[in-house]
């Protein structure tokens, strides 16, 4: 029997280890798990992958799929930067460390003062349409800055499996269209009227999206960057921002597609890419952290409902927002554990492992064939490293899991230990409370009509 990857067996690990440690169970229904190797891995593959293709290449991780300080810390340790989109995500990559060169400011909606702020601070700006860019001017007119500026263009060349997740197609909200009539003259002018604007970016999509579409979105980016370059008789764009986005496998432990994988088919299809002449961005997320994490739940009770077995845990909507409601598009793999953490190997009955919110959809899996749970037992759901753990959805008032990092001993007297270090504490009803408006209970009752 072929033996399972060295992270599954980090992770049964941890679970066995987070029961013995009281970190989930009957008082602590639900936990994030993170495998702080496991991080470190990916990091280390991402930037092995476009070592040596004679590119300066600078990775940051896009925050939007952990936004948790300590991961951006430990990621920042690995070399990699940070991708913000907000406000918040630009004060969540300054709280973990990471230097503002290391910093990139991509959102389709930054306000002037948003502007401001990463402008004063040295933070990358890529701007997203013309209007934006007139912000820009005016800012940089009054204060100039060091902070690295580009434009992020929309190539056109089509969605993805996930429509949600692609974002170069025809009439995507981000970027400035390419092929549009007029677009391409536009955006040569915009470059020949700004000296000062060296970069340009494009992101093409993430899960669903193959990879031979995302380097076609570069390769489109890239020969705009020479025609520009061309055009106003020197390298004014250094810098391209390719994005990240690399899909991730949630059918099993397998990692597929790898970095490796990427770098080669962007070697194939963009080979002037890597002739040393540009700076490459990259912008991963999910595909760095997904497979480095799981949720671990408790099973309430289970029941059968027109002949169909139900367990009911404490891992619904509120922390696996996306497979509940377009289960089709994400799916999660499930694992049956006894209630001390170890794996059910009994023969595999179908079942529905539901959430606790209340409505009738909240499922995580639907039909799946698992073996029998059981009041007191717990199921897994894997893959969930990224995106699960940081995008909370506030229903039913349902408090925010704690989420845990891990290592596993590997050597010498405490081989196999496991110790934990807290990620983020769980939400406590207190915090629920504030959150939800309980600081002003009568604020709206002394309101005249």
């Amino acid at each position: 029997m072929p033996q399972p990857p060295a992270s599954a067996d980090r992770r049964d690990a941890a679970l066995r280890a987070a029961v013995e440690q009281g970190l989930v169970g009957p008082d602590a229904p639900v936990l994030g798990l993170l495998d702080v190797a496991g991080v470190k891995e990916a990091a280390r593959a991402l930037k092995e992958a476009f070592a040596g293709t004679g590119a300066e290449v600078q990775h940051t991780f896009a925050v939007k799929a952990a936004s948790l300080v300590p991961v951006l810390a430990l990621l920042n340790e690995e070399g990699i930067g940070a991708e913000v989109a907000s406000p918040g995500e630009l004060a969540l990559a300054r709280a973990a460390g990471v230097p503002a060169e290391r910093i990139v400011f991509d959102s389709p909606a930054k306000t002037v003062g948003e502007l401001r702020d990463a402008l004063a601070a040295g933070v990358a700006v890529n701007a997203d349409n013309p209007q934006e860019l007139a912000r820009i001017d005016a800012l940089v007119a009054a204060n100039p800055s060091a902070s690295p500026v580009g434009l992020r263009v929309n190539p056109q060349v089509g969605s993805g499996s996930i429509g949600a997740m692609s974002t170069a197609t025809a009439t995507s909200k981000f970027g400035v269209a390419l092929r549009d009539e007029g677009a391409e003259e536009w955006v040569v002018g915009a470059y020949r009227a700004r000296p000062w604007m060296t970069r340009l970016h494009t992101h093409t999509g993430s899960q669903g999206v193959a990879l031979e579409l995302m380097a076609e979105g570069v390769r489109v980016a890239y020969e705009l960057a020479e025609k520009i370059n061309a055009q106003v008789g020197r390298q004014q764009i250094d810098t391209l921002d390719i994005g990240g986005g690399l899909p991730v496998n949630f059918a099993s432990d397998e990692i597929t597609p790898g970095f490796d994988a990427y770098a080669r088919i962007l070697r194939e299809t963009v080979p002037g890419l890597f002739d040393g002449r540009y700076t490459l961005v990259t912008e991963f997320g999910r595909s760095l952290l997904a497979k480095q994490g799981f949720i671990a739940a408790h099973v309430e009770y289970t029941k059968t409902s027109g002949g169909r077995r139900i367990a009911v845990t404490h891992a619904g909507a509120q922390v696996a927002t996306r497979t509940v409601f377009v289960p089709e598009s994400w799916p999660l793999r499930v694992g049956a554990y006894d209630a001390e953490g170890r794996p059910r190997t009994s023969a595999p009955l179908v079942q529905d492992v539901a959430g606790p919110c209340c409505f009738a959809g909240d499922l995580v899996a639907r039909g799946r064939e698992l073996p029998e749970l059981a009041p007191g037992d717990l199921v897994a759901l894997y893959d969930t490293g990224a995106y699960y753990f940081s995008t909370h959805f506030h229903y039913n008032s349902l408090p925010r899991p704690a989420v845990y990092g891990y290592v596993r001993a590997e050597n010498g007297t405490e081989a196999g230990k496991v110790t934990f270090a807290p990620i983020r504490s769980a939400q406590s009803l207190d915090e629920v409370l504030a959150e939800s408006g309980a600081g002003h209970p009568g604020s709206l009752l002394g309101l005249v009509d």
